[in-house]
């Protein structure tokens, strides 16, 4: 019986993919070349002062606490301020080592020189209800740029579909015959459905390579949302034949197609401070990188040999999928043997983030998911230190949202920036008062503390991003420049309480074992109605006006009057981040990047080429109705 609904593929060229487990370790190959000294100085850089700096704040609150005692309250407060100081310091400490990596690289490319033989490399594009005309409209536009460009390796494109929906099944096919009409000859395309998308998208890909793997060197794993130019997808091969131990090389995808204030929140960040933090990963990363799900060439064979997921037992001993299979996929590639590399400087690399506040939070549920179970996986056999930190670090991201909450509430209702109650007059002279000495409140010295280390990496970024007139002027001026920083940072405070209460709410789902449906993302700009976002946002709602009420009724600290604020709005604020901004509103709000104001040409090209593709998928919807 086939699995397929529908199958446009070549012949079959089968590539074993044994079964793993972590409760062993397999054979693993030898490596060419080491981290080396080099690669032990970066990582000393990286945790040493990570270490040192937290340790020190925490022995001075310690001391502050510890001068009437520290009662057990307290103490939790001091064990949750620890945990949110090592978060925020490794943070600020990878941003600086970016800005160390940058200066130190600065001929921008990572990549050997020498022309490696010619592989065949396939393009894997895995969906499952998407739009069929962004689909295939961003695949035309991709073999267009591989079909101009020649380098010497064979590419194939393969659409691997996981669709139930007879409608847009139906869809797929036709957007599928009209590429093909467009005829690359340099580049095959095929299609294929499957008839259950069984174990989601790493079932899809484990499907392709069990069954025509084995004709590829490499594999490019790509979103539904991914765009790569052709310089980009030959830089990675360029980077992969060129290193013989790499299994995987990760590039950064930058943010595009964002249309809205939320999104344009996101594309900004991205685009100013976002290359920071990826160089300061790959600069303590070294050979022991990690993984994001697309955008990435992987040798076949070695992922093939060395990174079949097993599932997990789950809490009444049923066996659950791993959600958030990239990160561990990584680890299992390095336990054999194989590097994993993160290439910050590759250009053309692209996919697109949610439009709206909603939807954002929604994707991150999903994810947060998935990144629970890493917890369960830190004690894998053969693993590398930094897999297992790649590993907290996912799980951490989520985890210090409920962290936070706690701060702000036990610090807030448990006044640990305490008060002596004063004396105004003394036995020895009780007719002329005594003035206390007003001390310090610890409270307002975390908050600005952490503010800065918040605020830190972003400005310090801004400023040597905008360095140059010309960086300035790609942003549409200085004027635009700076003010645009200062929208995105404002709207990130406003935003960021309310992540952190949703984060909270799928922390704990997680952690307690509900289950999630997993539902396709939505990839549209549509904004939700005033009940919906209500519905969604009530708790938010309720908890900020809590908040208020207690700093107006109830001696509540002061301190927390912009989160409450924050999260009393969640309503109208989730409501305004649909906002339509980028054709509309005053210039400033529109948060404009060099990649919106000047398009590059694989962009512009994926939209005329979508544009195209819809118009073709709705004629043949209307003669289909005549």
């Amino acid at each position: 019986m086939t699995r397929y609904a529908a199958s446009f593929m070549p012949d079959r060229a089968p590539l074993h993919m044994p079964a793993q487990t972590f409760a062993q370790v397999p054979g693993r190959r030898a490596l060419h070349k080491s981290t080396g000294v080099v690669g032990l100085i970066w990582r000393l850089a990286a945790f040493i002062p990570t270490i040192m700096l937290t340790a020190l704040v925490c022995v001075s609150i310690n001391n502050y606490l510890g001068r009437d005692g520290v009662m057990m309250l307290e103490g939790v407060v001091l064990a949750l301020v620890a945990l949110t100081f090592v978060w925020l310091t490794f943070s600020v400490n990878t941003a600086c080592l970016g800005i160390i990596r940058v200066a130190l690289s600065r001929s921008g490319d990572e990549t050997a020189s020498t022309d490696p033989p010619p592989a065949n490399i396939a393009l894997l594009v895995p969906i499952y209800h998407e739009e069929p005309w962004a689909v295939f409209g961003n695949a035309s536009a991709m073999l267009k740029e591989l079909t101009e460009s020649a380098d010497g390796n064979r590419y194939t494109l393969y659409i691997l579909s996981d669709t139930r929906d007879p409608t847009i099944a139906a869809l797929e096919e036709r957007a599928f015959a009209a590429l093909q009409l467009e005829r690359h000859p340099r580049v095959a395309v095929h299609y294929r459905r499957r008839l259950e998308n069984t174990d989601k998208k790493i079932g899809n890909l484990y499907d392709w390579i069990e069954s025509w793997g084995a004709a590829h060197e490499a594999m490019i794993v790509l979103d539904a949302d991914s765009l790569m130019s052709g310089p980009a997808i030959q830089q990675l091969a360029r980077a992969l034949a060129a290193d013989p131990d790499a299994g995987l090389i990760q590039s950064r995808p930058m943010l595009i197609g964002a249309q809205t204030l939320f999104g344009r929140v996101q594309q900004f960040s991205n685009s100013v401070y976002g290359w920071l933090l990826a160089e300061g990963l790959a600069s303590w990363s070294q050979h022991e990188g990690n993984y994001w799900g697309h955008n990435a060439i992987i040798r076949t064979k070695a992922f093939a040999e060395s990174a079949r997921l097993p599932n997990l037992k789950g809490w009444r001993g049923r066996e659950q999928l791993i959600l958030s299979h990239d990160f561990v996929e990584a680890g299992m590639l390095r336990r054999a043997g194989w590097t994993v590399r993160l290439l910050p400087q590759v250009d053309g690399s692209f996919e697109e983030t949610p439009q709206t506040l909603i939807d954002y939070i929604l994707r991150d549920q999903r994810w947060c998911h998935g990144n629970m179970q890493h917890l369960r996986l830190l004690a894998t056999r053969g693993f590398h230190m930094i897999s297992r930190i790649h590993l907290l670090q996912g799980a951490m991201a989520f985890l210090m949202s409920p962290v936070w909450l706690a701060v702000v509430i036990l610090w807030s209702f448990l006044s640990v920036g305490r008060e002596v109650p004063a004396s105004y007059f003394s036995m020895a002279n009780p007719l002329l008062p005594v003035w206390p000495e007003q001390e310090l409140n610890i409270a307002w010295v975390y908050l600005f503390f952490v503010y800065g280390m918040l605020l830190f990496p972003k400005l310090f970024g801004a400023l040597l991003f905008g360095f140059k007139r010309a960086t300035r002027v790609a942003y549409g001026s200085t004027a635009m420049y700076v003010g645009s920083i200062l929208v995105e940072l404002v709207l990130s405070v406003l935003y960021a309480p309310i992540m952190m209460v949703q984060h909270t709410i799928a922390t704990l789902s997680a952690l307690l074992g509900r289950n999630m449906s997993w539902l396709p993302q939505n990839r549209g700009q549509g904004s939700y109605g005033w009940l919906a976002t209500l519905k969604f946002h009530w708790v938010e709602t309720v908890l900020g006006l809590t908040l208020m009420g207690g700093i107006i009724f109830a001696d509540v600290s002061v301190l927390i009057l912009p989160i409450a604020v924050s999260l009393a709005f969640a309503v109208p604020l989730s409501r305004l981040s649909a906002w339509p901004v980028a054709n509309v509103g005053p210039r400033v709000l529109r948060l404009d990047t060099p990649h919106s104001l000047d398009e590059p040409l694989i962009v512009r090209s994926a939209r005329n080429e979508r544009a195209w593709m819809k118009s073709v998928l709705s004629a043949g919807d209307a003669i289909a109705a005549e």
